[in-house]
């Protein structure tokens, strides 16, 4: 009787899974019937999420110059010159010192740093004389002359010189053993050689990006 009853259990048992699977099998029909192919949507996202991706990175190629443009890292004291994406040119500087000179009245003072930010080329010199400013005289501890031609010194900014403003140059070195170090009044100094490159290469307009 007990066998009889315990047959019977487990009948009931093998009936009841049997029943549960076939309402899995049926829930699994009913859902490919609404989308027969459910790879579909993750295969279009995936397409989305491209397209996506390449129209970001079109947008951020269109940000960048396709023509030649100079990107100066101070705290480096590299010079890098691009063509669109391609490094045409890198050479090791010496950009400005941070220093701060103070006139012996007090009035005034100057801070040799390299100005941060986007210049453009607005001159170009070969063999360049250079115009003292004050602070030269004043770090001297000389007087500043009236006389104007009592400031020109020739053969201190090398053989070339490129203008970005505000009296800033791009300029040839006579102390090329310090090239990468921070040592300037606020100019950027390069080597010989690849300032005689950059001078050839680099058009009046050409951009000039300082971080």
């Amino acid at each position: 009787m007990k066998k009889k009853r315990i047959l019977n259990i487990l009948m009931m048992g093998l009936i009841f899974l049997g029943l549960l699977e076939l309402l899995g099998h049926w829930m699994a029909w009913r859902a490919s019937k609404k989308n027969p192919f459910p790879y579909v949507k993750t295969v279009k996202q995936d397409r989305s999420l491209r397209n996506e991706n390449a129209l970001w990175r079109k947008k951020i190629e269109a940000l960048q110059p396709k023509e030649l443009f100079i990107v100066v890292d101070t705290a480096n004291n590299t010079l890098l010159l691009y063509q669109g994406q391609q490094l045409i040119l890198r050479a090791i500087v010496s950009c400005g010192s941070g220093a701060i000179l103070v006139d012996p009245s007090g009035k005034r003072r100057w801070i040799f740093e390299t100005p941060r930010g986007e210049f453009v080329i607005q001159s170009k010199h070969e063999n360049p004389v250079w115009v003292k400013p004050d602070w030269a005289f004043v770090e001297e501890g000389k007087p500043i002359p009236k006389n104007v031609l009592e400031r020109l010194e020739e053969g201190m900014l090398g053989s070339y010189a490129l203008g970005f403003g505000n009296g800033y140059f791009i300029h040839g070195t006579l102390y090329s053993r310090l090239l990468g170090k921070n040592i300037t009044h606020g100019c950027i100094r390069v080597g010989d050689q690849e300032l005689k490159k950059l001078y050839e290469l680099v058009p009046l307009g050409t951009k000039v990006l300082i971080f």
